[in-house]
């Protein structure tokens, strides 16, 4: 049985990036949501800092997370995000109780 796969990504744009960074994660949605194996894809502002975003991902499988980052969509948000913020991402595996 595979386990789902959930990716927490935090993004503070770089001074004066924020818009940039904005219209790419903006273009990341409808690609990343239409991926046979993602669950769920959400973009999130930071109330009282509106130059971060956090990204919430769900992917049926550590499978549907590699298809994910062999996308042309996530190939070029990867050569772009750099330039544009710093990213902490956080993997992580069910925890059952």
């Amino acid at each position: 049985m595979t386990n789902p796969v959930k990716i927490v990504a935090v993004l503070t744009a770089r001074p004066g990036a924020a818009d940039q960074l904005r219209t790419l994660l903006d273009g990341m949605l409808a690609p990343s949501r239409a991926e046979a194996g993602n669950l769920r894809y959400d973009l999130w502002q930071d109330q009282s800092e509106p130059t971060r975003f956090v990204l919430d991902e769900l992917y049926t499988s550590s499978d549907a997370v590699a298809a994910h980052r062999a996308t042309p969509h996530f190939q070029a948000y990867l050569a772009a995000i750099g330039d544009l913020a710093e990213r902490t991402a956080f993997v992580l595996d069910p925890v059952s109780a």
